[in-house]
């Protein structure tokens, strides 16, 4: 609610109370404003100008500039290079030398080559595997298979770095809805103080009156003053994890219709969906590989070699030198010290961990879905129960007010009643808080809290564009794109924050 809509409001209240009770029973409607704030508490939470800042907006944001994201898209990319390093085993090996030097030497009798020449010539030689034991074959298939893991791995960062923008969203709509809460309190408990002065100049109620109400609107300063605090550290919070200062948020709701069904639903999309499960999967089957191409080295292995050299003045009878060898070369291992069969042994043995590793991942995946999904179900059944209880407590408030009249009640009762419905209504406040961000932990443990699925970005990253260049280059020292375009405006077109292509 707007503050000066709120000021207004409570200028009506206090002419109103003057008007029908006069100066010295004004405090008996102090808490009008008490009262229609339980009326304005949705406006205080979920409403908000035309102009908020959406949750798709900031979880948009975060999915564009949050570092930890883009850190761990370099590092699948750095994982890609995986897959053309494993590829140069199926190439040609190519180098060349070339040296010069004086040569001197003299015999007695004289042969004929004494004297000094210079000596110099080059060499070009070439090696091309035909056959490594399959050890190319299997490289190739562990390095796509953790890149697969690594695509997975992305996913799940990126699950966390959405979760974390939808908590720090809902903190700030809490604690801003928390803040107007403990400012309307101190107001109330303000003119309610001031009320109690004013009865005790006359006489109507004791000193203790007095500073029941003076305790009581220190303690309400004191707990506006943690909650500005709270504010600023959840504004901060926001700015990390989203990337830009907080404006105008208001309370989305929870996401009812991405989330499945029911239970059962959600663990069996937990089990087929979710990026630490399907990360496990991928890396049992690179752990797989790993031991067929270990047990390559065991293997035969073939290649072809090629060589020219030419060599100038090689000796004093000499000037010039030509030679070329092309040749066929097998090799077969025949006993190695054991190494090789242990080093087999031992990647069976890591197979065997990574498929127990896969269990375990099922298990806390399975822990974690069961664990989101009676957190959201006891979430909403707070928020219905909160809802209850403001309304009662409002209720309770205006019958001790009006008791207090009569004399029926002290002012103790009134303070009391008072803070019972403040108590509520920051409750309920909390508990909407945490309604929503328990539905999206829901969709985070199942696997489907991504940008696409849950519309916060047209635009997504493609993990499949940069593999796709990098696993069959044969050269190259540049990390940008063949035609000069960088990777962030690849990505994001007329994103003022490009990075410099990087060389």
């Amino acid at each position: 609610m707007p503050e000066n809509a709120s000021t207004h409001r409570n200028a009506d209240a206090d002419r109103t109370a003057k008007a029908m009770v006069g100066t010295g029973r004004a405090h008996v409607f102090a808490g009008l404003r008490s009262g229609a704030s339980v009326i304005a508490l949705a406006l205080l939470f979920g409403g908000g100008p035309a102009s908020a800042e959406s949750l798709s907006q900031a979880l948009a944001s975060a999915y564009r500039y949050n570092p930890q994201l883009d850190a761990q898209r370099a590092q699948l990319r750095a994982t890609d290079e995986g897959v053309a390093i494993a590829n140069s085993g199926y190439r040609p090996n190519i180098t060349a030398s070339a040296d010069t030097s004086l040569d001197y030497a003299e015999t007695r009798p004289s042969s004929g080559s004494n004297g000094t020449v210079n000596n110099r010539g080059y060499s070009i030689n070439l090696t091309q595997p035909l056959f490594t034991g399959f050890r190319t074959t299997y490289g190739v298939k562990v390095a796509e298979a953790n890149v697969r893991s690594g695509r997975e791995d992305l996913r799940d960062v990126e699950r966390t770095v959405l979760l974390n923008a939808v908590t720090a969203y809902m903190d700030v709509v809490r604690d801003q809805a928390v803040v107007r809460l403990q400012e309307n309190n101190v107001n109330v408990l303000s003119r309610e103080l001031k009320a109690t002065q004013d009865r005790f100049a006359v006489g109507e109620v004791t000193r203790t009156d007095v500073a029941q109400a003076q305790a009581r609107r220190a303690g309400s300063v004191s707990a506006l003053d943690l909650a500005k605090a709270n504010l600023k550290t959840s504004r901060a919070t926001y700015e990390r994890v989203v990337g830009n200062p907080p404006s105008n948020l208001a309370d989305p709701g929870p996401p009812d219709n991405l989330l499945p069904r029911s239970l059962e639903a959600a663990l069996a999309a937990g089990e087929h969906e979710n990026a630490q499960i399907i990360s496990a999967l991928y890396l049992e089957e690179a752990a797989r590989h790993n031991v067929d191409q270990i047990r390559g080295e065991l293997l035969p292995s073939a290649q072809l070699e090629a060589s020219w050299s030419e060599r100038y003045d090689p000796s004093p009878n000499v000037e010039q030198a030509e030679s070329g060898v092309v040749a066929g070369r097998v090799t077969v291992p025949i006993y190695e010290g054991g190494q090789v069969y242990a080093r087999v042994r031992q990647a069976k043995q890591l197979h065997v961990a990574r498929l127990q590793q896969v269990e375990l991942v099922r298990t806390q995946v399975r822990e974690g879905v069961i664990a989101a999904w009676a957190q959201y179900q006891a979430a909403k059944a707070q928020v219905q129960s909160d809802r209850t209880q403001v309304n009662a407590a409002q209720t309770a408030l205006l019958g001790v007010r009006e008791e207090e009249k009569v004399g029926q009640r002290t002012l103790l009762d009134v303070l009391n009643a008072e803070q019972e419905q403040l108590n509520a209504q920051v409750q309920l406040v909390t508990d909407q808080r945490n309604l929503v961000v328990t539905g999206y932990a829901v969709l985070a443990a199942v696997g489907r809290l991504e940008a696409n699925r849950i519309g916060a970005a047209s635009e997504v990253y493609n993990p499949e564009i940069h593999y796709e260049e990098v696993r069959r280059k044969w050269w190259g020292l540049s990390i940008t794109h063949e035609d000069g375009r960088n990777e962030r405006v690849d990505l994001w077109p007329g994103d003022r924050r490009e990075a410099p292509p990087m060389k």
